[in-house]
């Protein structure tokens, strides 16, 4: 009986697939015939970029070993608006060629490639190939985002569309903060009574939730900066501290110290340049008497947390946190080094977790580290590549910002730089970072931002609106 009603249940699931897509289709068949190609792009690719921070709260089809929510219909449909675009006129060609990030768009594309050839080492081709639908996805979006939003009117809009959507999420996370009450897609709408005062929002957990927020906090923070309007920058405050209110609320400890990094950066950029130069020294002097006072306790503690023989504990009770991460850690490296520095393959990592760590970890499966987890399933050289594109990054947006600059464009240099500085700390919250599609929505948004900023280097006004 029970068989019957999830087969039912699974064709319904289908039938309502295949309707969605045909409508799609179908509207933007009509859409196509009666409006400009690119107001219609536009207005997907707005629509797409605030439902990506919805993820599967509201909406979601599931298909078994894959799941379709509203952002990636949405990629779909902007997927196949482009491909449509793509044969009928050659402007995309235009718009290739005056990209001014096309590395990067290559790393990102043989980051992809190399996941799939490593599907022929790997143990689990499913997890791989599950694992390698969530990298296309993110990748298809940064290069649809950094195609279109070519000039800075556009840029802001986005920037705007995050600003905007991140109030909504903060109300839920409130409501989840006050009321104990959480949407299903949470972790905590069924879990313990003692956890429900986290606030988690759309997201999985709160250390999701977390690091979203710091971003967030700096694109408040630039806005109270930048902005003259009176009301905008009260608003931009508010919103700020809201913000880190709910980072405190959620006990996330790597997001507060991604705060902490991304502001003593901001200090620093936004310092004179004489006395830049007296930062660098002062922060170098106190980062060698802090390590000198306290190297032993440093130590002691990486001792016993990687170095030192595993001691046995009772399975009835739960590992402290510091140590089952890093024994995570520990197997992650581990099976780093048994796959000779090519790694275990896209997605394969949690499966070693699962089926053969050497640490025990109770029952996670999943690193906890972002960049760990790059290391261990795609290998030395894909990690490094990250890291590199990650770099250059900030440095380019930097050297950019030590220009005379307006406005706007002193609010997207000094948002991203310190957001991207808070997210590389603060990353090593999250159970898995290849889940969370506000990470694409970011890298897209700062790609983009480069983009546009080395294109006003060439000509007075960027080409495309």
């Amino acid at each position: 009986m029970l068989g019957a009603i999830r087969t039912d249940i699974g064709l319904i699931q289908m039938a309502a697939v295949l309707a969605v897509l045909a409508i799609g289709l179908f509207v933007l068949t009509l859409a196509t015939a009666f409006t400009t190609k690119e107001r219609l792009f536009m207005a997907v690719i707005y629509i797409l970029i605030a439902c990506t921070f919805l993820n599967n709260a509201f909406f979601a089809i599931h298909l078994g070993f894959f799941s379709l929510f509203l952002y990636r219909l949405l990629l779909i449909a902007a997927g196949c608006l482009h491909v449509i675009g793509v044969v009928r006129n050659r402007t995309h060609i235009e718009r290739w060629n005056g990209l001014q990030v096309k590395g990067i768009l290559l790393f990102f594309a043989f980051w992809f490639i190399y996941g799939l050839v490593s599907l022929l080492w790997a143990k689990s081709v499913t997890a791989g190939i599950k694992y390698l639908a969530l990298l296309a996805m993110g990748i298809f979006f940064i290069y649809l985002i950094v195609m279109y939003v070519q000039k800075m009117e556009r840029l802001m809009i986005v920037y705007t569309i995050w600003l905007v959507m991140t109030v909504f999420l903060m109300i839920i996370g409130f409501y989840n903060h006050m009321t104990h009450h959480h949407l299903p897609s949470s972790t905590l709408y069924s879990g313990p009574e003692y956890k429900q005062h986290y606030p988690t929002s759309v997201f999985f957990n709160q250390n999701d939730f977390a690091t979203f927020l710091s971003i967030s906090f700096f694109f408040y923070i630039t806005l109270v900066k930048n902005i003259k309007n009176g009301y905008i920058k009260a608003i931009g405050l508010l919103l700020s501290l809201c913000a880190l209110y709910l980072i405190f609320a959620t006990g996330s400890r790597a997001s507060l110290l991604g705060i902490f990094a991304g502001a003593a950066v901001y200090i620093f950029i936004v310092l004179p340049p004489v006395l830049k130069k007296m930062a660098i020294w002062l922060s170098g002097a106190g980062i060698t008497i802090f390590a000198v006072l306290f190297a032993g306790r440093i130590y002691s503690k990486f001792w016993e947390l990687f170095l030192a023989p595993q001691t046995l504990h009772s399975f009835h009770d739960m590992l402290p946190s510091n140590v089952a991460r890093a024994n995570l850690l520990k197997n992650a490296w581990h099976f780093f080094l048994d796959s000779y520095g090519f790694g275990v393959g896209a997605g394969n990592v949690s499966y070693y977790l699962e089926h053969h760590a050497l640490y025990d970890t109770d029952n996670v499966t999943e690193v906890h580290n972002w960049l760990v987890e790059i290391l261990a399933n795609f290998g030395l050289f894909i990690m490094l590549g990250y890291l590199a594109v990650y770099a250059y990054l900030i440095w380019v947006l930097y050297k950019f910002y030590e220009r005379k600059l307006g406005n706007q464009s002193k609010l997207i240099t000094e948002g991203l730089i310190t957001a991207l500085v808070s997210f590389l700390v603060s990353s090593i919250s999250p159970s898995s970072v290849s889940n969370l599609f506000f990470h694409w929505v970011f890298l897209a948004l700062v790609i983009a931002a480069v983009n546009v900023l080395r294109r006003s280097r060439q000509m007075p006004e960027p080409l495309y609106r």
